[in-house]
């Protein structure tokens, strides 16, 4: 079994001497990076699969790092992103935090605080994967209920107070008795213990949204 990739810091930054010297300090450290000239060097050669963070320079000619930061976004990839920047001001920084960036670090900056944000970001990318992949597998193991599986799953889940078998078999016009076998496989497909667990996995993965 292969083992996931190692995360890797992303450096896109026109000025060959901050992509040089940023990818040696921070491969010094032990990180791996990958490092580039352009927003579209970046965009041609990323996977979205490809964990890691962005250290993203603000101002570039052609596509400037809020314009690939917002293109990103509308692409639904949500690499964490710690802009730099030589001339940055208030309403930039502002602008980027409301669009999800860690940091805007004005240059120059000390590496110790990229360090931290680094790190931050990385934790940040692997929660959201976990979650993405969760979410990806409870939605995958839904689509293995029955209609009335199904169904029945999404009155547990949108009433908990009222998830008893007499009280779904009363709503549906069937038995208590059909209710439970249900129920229990419904259990069993999604690989929860309990309603309960039900309730928090439909929850934390947005299950029931969208349908």
């Amino acid at each position: 079994m292969n083992s996931a990739p190692e995360p890797c810091i992303f450096i896109v930054d026109d000025d060959e001497d901050i992509r040089a010297s940023l990818s040696r300090a921070l491969r010094t450290r032990g990180y791996a990076t990958e490092a580039f000239a352009s927003a579209q060097a970046f965009l041609d050669a990323y996977h979205p699969e490809q964990s890691g963070c962005l250290i993203l320079d603000y101002g570039m000619p052609a596509m400037s790092g809020l314009e690939l930061q917002e293109l990103l976004v509308t692409k639904g990839i949500s690499l964490p992103i710690i802009f730099i920047t030589g001339h940055g001001g208030v309403p930039e920084s502002v602008r980027a935090m409301k669009l999800g960036a860690i940091d805007f670090l004005e240059k120059p900056f000390r590496q110790e605080v990229l360090i931290k944000q680094i790190d931050a970001a990385l934790e940040l990318d692997a929660k959201g994967r976990r979650g993405r992949d969760r979410a990806r597998n409870a939605k995958e193991r839904f689509t293995n209920l029955t209609d009335r599986e199904k169904e029945i799953a999404e009155l547990l889940v949108s009433n908990p107070s009222s998830a008893s078998s007499k009280d779904v078999a009363r709503h549906l016009d069937i038995s208590p008795r059909t209710v439970d076998h249900h129920r229990a496989r419904i259990l069993e497909k999604m690989r929860v213990n309990s309603v309960a667990e039900l309730v928090d996995l439909s929850i934390s993965t947005r299950l029931f949204e969208r349908r």
